[in-house]
């Protein structure tokens, strides 16, 4: 079989006639973006599909609506465009019109757009009509089906939709003005006596009317009747009652949107089915200012909400000239100190780059502050031959100097020994300060440096005037520092009312300097003794009351 050489179909390329070539550079100009429409769910995180996140993360612009949580935000590019198109009490943001004329103009630009939606974006959520306005100008899109609250607040406030010995179907309403007009589509004589379950959406407002026409058609008026508010979040609140008396009782409760309503037989499993509100930390929203990468695991499976709002984004340093003169001697040092496992992953990282390997570190031995740095040392298949008892500077200090319990004052217990310290950019200087003192060497190159996130700071102030927030929990200096500068001058008068958590003196030390008072603070500074502590707090008479 004849193979032309790879020469021959260079050539027959470039022998293109001019006006094909021409043709390709305008369609790769002119490449037209393409639509997500996202279904983000109804409220708690985790029922936001692994899809749906990937489409948030690749999107140029996100378009999103009010009812969407605020966490969901925080997978988005930096450079992404972010457009509010809410609406909120009957006050729309933006037309239906000027959303499809946004997401059409976006997708003409080239760009991929996110159009993020609460639910199921073909649930009542109007995205049908934005899926035609797309066609109609001859884009691309795609649709990521979410968890519809039909179902989640329902499921949430542990009421099946069916159940084999009481109802075998449902049927999702509308509860909005349009459908209590005269001439409405719904058959309200079938609906009252043909479905086993109705869910309706939206109905806050028409809830006399809704269920006046079930009546008058036949409903009884005893049918049990639930209404969940805020489903699947931790200020989900349920009432009970019955098809002829929800009304009145909604009224009393000072119900309002959004709020889902369920009738039908099945409402009577709720007492024995409401596994969400009885879990031990229902109704605790812990805000968390710094990366959510382990640590309060346990929180989420008790029921608390653990809200990531990062007041600060892990960089290099400025220069990495100090490291790398560092470890161009590194087998002369005794020890090399890790105070962090960002520390550790920076270090090797830069050593890789350099296209070094563990090698270079000679003899040194290695301390560790704290289980998850040593885990990250131990990741590199080092072992770590100190893991000092108190996790911080003072006691690092009494772990080297062999004076656990003995005075300062100790002389050069320290004389002749070399320490390398990788560290933040932005530290204290008490461990290097002390070595020094007590003889010995220590060189405090930079390997991270933690930078104040810009685009944050108006996001935060919106949900903390809210006032859902129960903890805010401060692991750092910094964290607390950079959370006051983000809010300015309401920063405390926003943390009024919730609790703080500490995660050891050094950070408590910051708060009470700000004139604010610490609730929570571990024994140990780790992020599971703080998990445990602010559990604890949550369980007693003062966190039940912080809900």
């Amino acid at each position: 079989m004849f193979r032309a050489p790879p020469h021959v179909f260079l050539f027959v390329f470039l022998m293109r006639p001019a006006y094909m070539l021409k043709s390709m550079v305008m369609d790769k100009k002119d490449k037209k973006g393409k639509v997500f429409l996202v279904g983000a769910g109804p409220g708690d995180i985790g029922l936001m599909t692994i899809r749906g996140l990937k489409c948030l993360r690749k999107a140029d612009v996100v378009v999103y609506d009010y009812h969407l949580n605020a966490q969901v935000l925080n997978y988005i590019k930096k450079d992404a465009e972010f457009i509010y198109a809410g609406k909120r009490g009957g006050h729309h943001t933006m037309s239906q019109e000027d959303i499809n004329a946004l997401l059409v103009d976006r997708a003409k630009s080239g760009k991929t757009v996110c159009r993020l939606k609460g639910g199921d974006p073909f649930v009542f959520g109007r995205g049908g009509e934005e899926a035609c306005a797309l066609v109609d100008e001859g884009l691309e899109f795609e649709v990521v089906p979410g968890v519809s609250s039909s179902v989640a607040a329902p499921a949430y406030a542990g009421i099946p939709l069916t159940h084999r010995k009481i109802s075998s179907s449902f049927a999702v309403i509308p509860g909005y003005e349009d459908i209590t007009k005269e001439g409405s589509a719904i058959a309200w004589e079938k609906l009252a006596t043909g479905v086993g379950t109705l869910v309706f959406l939206m109905a806050v407002k028409n809830v006399d009317v809704l269920t006046g026409k079930l009546m008058a058609n036949g409903k009884p008026p005893e049918t049990p009747v639930a209404v969940i508010r805020w489903g699947t979040r931790p200020e989900q609140r349920t009432i009970v009652s019955t098809l002829g008396e929800i009304a009145g009782v909604m009224k009393e409760n000072q119900i309002k949107p959004p709020a889902v309503m369920v009738i039908g037989e099945v409402v009577k499993l709720r007492e024995k089915l409401r596994w969400y509100e009885q879990k031990p930390l229902f109704g605790q929203r812990i805000l968390l200012t710094r990366e959510h990468s382990s640590g309060f695991e346990m929180l989420e499976d008790m029921g608390a909400e653990v809200m990531e709002f990062p007041t600060f984004e892990i960089v290099p340093p400025e220069t990495w000239q100090p490291l790398d003169e560092a470890l161009g001697k590194a087998n002369s040092y005794d020890w090399i100190v890790f105070t962090s496992a960002k520390g550790v992953k920076f270090f090797f990282e830069r050593l890789r780059e350099l296209g070094m390997d563990i090698r270079c570190l000679g003899g040194a031995k290695i301390c560790a502050v704290g289980p998850k740095t040593a885990e990250a040392v131990k990741g590199f298949c080092l072992k770590v031959d100190m893991v000092p008892e108190e996790f911080r500077a003072e006691g690092l200090i009494r772990s080297f100097a062999g004076l656990k319990d003995a005075p300062e004052e100790s002389g050069k217990k320290l004389e002749g020994m070399r320490f390398l310290l990788p560290r933040a950019q932005e530290a204290r200087e008490v461990f290097p300060e002390k070595v020094r003192e007590m003889g010995g060497h220590i060189d405090v190159p930079p390997v991270y440096r933690a930078v104040r996130p810009e685009a944050s700071g108006k996001r935060l102030k919106r949900f903390m005037k809210e006032g859902r927030i129960t903890v805010a929990t401060f692991t750092s200096g910094a964290t607390f520092t950079n959370f006051m500068e983000m809010l300015g001058n309401e920063a405390k008068d926003l943390l009024e009312g919730i609790a703080i958590a500490a995660i050891g003196p050094v950070t408590a030390k910051k708060v009470k300097e700000a004139g604010l008072s610490v609730d929570i603070m571990p024994e140990t500074a780790t992020m599971e003794a703080l998990e445990q502590s602010i559990i604890e707090w949550a369980m007693t008479s003062a966190g039940q009351k912080k809900k």
